[in-house]
């Protein structure tokens, strides 16, 4: 799989779709996996157990991806009760349209398996409103479904199993790309579960790789992300026509370098997105041009920001940049939206008519370079 929610996110280290299951006098399954999957999980649950010995399947999100398979489970185990949250239950019914034993869970709420007891957070807006979470009190184990995961394939299952470089990149991408703008209910819900006092060995999300090492480290991620902490460093994001808005970009990028500042330069149609998106989450400048068409900004440019404008960043400053041909339009209108999607403009946009002139790059150099120096 190399995209993710439609073609919104791109997964080129792929994804894993996780489902557990809890073997103890009574028989539990955390959700379910994407319904081209449902066969292949359903051998794996074979391998330990009949599936016919569920007694309980825990739904901690409606979305397809950990719901699509419970219609091809259910045939199999029909006596199974199903747990969820109210929302749950009514997005359940609209997506498979089934006649399910369910059972409404809130905060706090147990069930009880024999050995093990399972306990549920709900946790609403992370990232639906029927989201919820799952703790195995025995086991000091953690299932939060979409919370802590990674779009991650690997052989491996644990995180002291993998590279953390490549992991915590993928961890701080799906933030980005999914969670970021759900940050203030995110920081809620830790601080909720921290003052809980529950213990937390092990952290086992339904995307990617399990947190078994040290999952506190996601943890303060997940803070630092949440309450928009950002780096000295400057993302430069630009759609070019003819050359003229690259050329500035580069000299633009070459002074804020300059200025001590750390620098990423993408241009937006050749770059993906999602990874864009994942180094503009701990960086504190934006920089973003394009050149004119249609006394507008060029397409890419407009589609990536209506995306940066929903994930709403927060604490960030940028400043705008941009060639044209003789009315111009574009630096002014990607002001706008930056303006409206509440990003503080530093300085005055800087245009340039047809290619930049020596003179002119200069300026876009010291462009850069000032826009560096009011960020420290």
């Amino acid at each position: 799989m190399r995209h993710f929610h439609g073609h919104t996110y791109a997964t080129k280290r792929g994804t894993s779709y996780n489902a557990y299951l809890i073997v103890d006098k009574k028989v539990a399954l955390v959700d379910t996996v994407f319904a081209p999957f449902a066969k292949e999980m359903i051998e794996n649950i074979r391998r330990i157990i009949a599936p016919e010995k569920i007694d309980y399947i825990i739904a901690n999100h409606v979305e397809t991806d950990h719901s699509g398979a419970l219609p091809e489970l259910i045939k199999l185990c029909p006596k199974a009760k199903v747990f969820g949250s109210e929302k749950c239950k009514a997005g359940l019914y609209k997506n498979y349209y089934l006649n399910l034993d369910f059972q409404t869970v809130k905060t706090s709420d147990r069930l009880e398996l024999g050995e093990r007891t399972l306990s549920f957070i709900e946790a609403p807006m992370i990232h639906w409103p029927d989201s919820m979470f799952t703790y195995c009190q025995q086991e000091k184990l953690l299932l939060p479904n979409d919370a802590f995961g990674q779009h991650f394939a690997s052989s491996r299952i644990f995180d002291d199993e993998v590279d953390d470089c490549t992991l915590m990149d993928e961890a701080a991408k799906y933030y980005a790309n999914i969670l970021w703008p759900l940050s203030g209910v995110i920081l809620s819900k830790i601080e909720e579960v921290q003052k809980s006092n529950i213990a937390i060995d092990m952290i086992a999300p339904s995307h990617g790789i399990i947190w078994r090492k040290n999952p506190q480290k996601i943890i303060n991620s997940y803070i630092d992300w949440a309450k928009n902490k950002a780096r000295l460093k400057v993302v430069v994001v630009y759609e070019t026509m003819w050359s003229a808005t690259e050329k500035m970009a580069r000299r633009i990028a070459d002074g804020i370098a300059e200025s001590g500042l750390e620098v990423k330069l993408f241009d937006v149609a050749v770059s993906e997105r999602t990874e864009i998106m994942k180094e503009m989450l701990d960086a504190k400048g934006f920089v973003i041009g394009s050149s004119t068409h249609d006394n507008d900004m060029l397409p890419n440019i407009a589609s990536f920001l209506e995306f940066l404008k929903g994930l709403r960043p927060k604490n960030r400053i940028a400043c705008v940049f941009g060639s044209y041909g003789w009315a111009g339009g574009a630096v002014k209108n990607i002001e706008e939206i930056l303006e409206k999607a509440g990003i503080n403009l530093a300085q005055p946009g800087l245009s340039v008519q047809f290619i930049p002139d020596e003179k002119e790059k200069g300026e876009c150099f010291d462009f850069g370079r000032n826009f560096g120096k009011l960020l420290k």
